[in-house]
């Protein structure tokens, strides 16, 4: 079996690894898409993400697809929720847990990710997936699970005004529910162009590409006409981004933060949001029920989730796609195991 791994070195290398075996309550699934992420991106680039740093060599990947090998689910083509949670503490046992204090999450810390030909993991993580959902969409269901839930927090009603600070894939997502939801106007920045054409093909009426300067959050307030935006999800976690979001929520608004700041420390004008009275959220993760969700969204078609594909490589080639990873130059990559791409 093929397996990349990244090394504390911060150095991938393939290594040939004898197939897992399933515990009690795993089965055996055959990897067949595998998307890149910006938490990814942080354990390549920052050697870990959060408080969480490399040890030993890892297997990334936490958005994947895959067919099922073994179990009741035998054959059936799924897509995988990558956070096992323990089922036993406090978040758990009061519906929520992905802030399980004992969770094993896929690519994270020392449990294995998918990047690799196969893996076993356990059997009421998978949902399985329509025939006309591809595997590359089968992958992209976990992000939008993450969207979603990040979308709870923000609870956009129809006829409000929504604004996204960062358009990676997270952020993409994201457009495209808040106008599912109705969403009167959704406004969306980024410093690239060609995430901001994506923005505007998934919903976003007005686009503004950023600078990284204090100047982006009165952009964003100036095309409100001075009003500010309702609800505003913060989703690239670099810190003018943050000052953006405060800047561009109107008095009494809500700010939902998703993205990950690299060097583990969110900050922000607090005298400008203590005037506005504003409302911050901290999202983390998903939640069993907006997976779940996200499966049906991807079923219905509800979103070109294809549409954000931009590079396909095979497993071999998986380190091709990381470069892109860092050098941001497309949306979504998609490591294609077993040979194919």
């Amino acid at each position: 079996m093929l397996a990349l791994r990244l090394h504390p070195d911060r150095q991938l290398r393939l290594h040939d690894e004898p197939t897992p075996e399933p515990s009690s309550g795993e089965v055996l699934i055959r990897v067949t898409a595998v998307g890149l992420c910006g938490s990814d991106r942080h354990w390549l680039v920052d050697g870990g993400i959060g408080d969480a740093v490399i040890e030993s060599p890892l297997i990334l990947g936490h958005e994947f697809a895959g067919t099922v090998e073994s179990g009741s689910l035998r054959g059936r083509r799924v897509a995988i929720d990558p956070a096992v949670s323990c089922d036993t503490c406090e978040p758990c046992r009061t519906s929520a847990p992905n802030l399980c204090l004992n969770i094993r999450f896929a690519g994270h810390g020392r449990t294995d990710g998918a990047l690799r030909d196969e893996l076993a993991w356990p059997e009421p993580n998978l949902f399985p997936l329509p025939d006309d959902v591809s595997d590359e969409e089968g992958a992209i269901v976990e992000p939008l699970a993450v969207a979603i839930h990040g979308m709870d927090l923000g609870d956009v009603e129809r006829g409000a005004t929504a604004a996204v600070i960062g358009c990676g894939p997270i952020g993409l997502l994201t457009v495209a529910l808040c106008r599912l939801a109705g969403a009167a106007e959704v406004i969306a920045t980024d410093p690239q162009r060609h995430r901001l054409d994506a923005a505007a093909a998934l919903g976003a009426g007005r686009t503004i590409q950023a600078t990284g300067s204090a100047e982006d959050g009165a952009a964003v307030l100036s095309s409100t006409r001075g009003r500010g935006v309702d609800v505003v999800f913060e989703a690239s976690g670099e810190a003018a981004a943050v000052d953006c979001a405060i800047v561009a929520a109107r008095p009494g608004g809500r700010v939902v933060l998703l993205g990950i700041p690299p060097d583990d420390r969110t900050t922000f004008a607090a005298s400008v949001a203590r005037r506005k009275g504003l409302t911050l959220f901290l999202s983390r993760r998903s939640t069993r029920d907006s997976f779940a969700r996200a499966v049906a969204l991807a079923a219905a078609h509800a979103i070109d989730l294809g549409s954000l594909v931009t590079l396909r490589v095979p497993l071999a080639d998986g380190v091709a796609a990381f470069d892109s990873l860092v050098r941001r130059d497309g949306i979504k990559a998609i490591v294609m195991p077993g040979g194919r791409s």
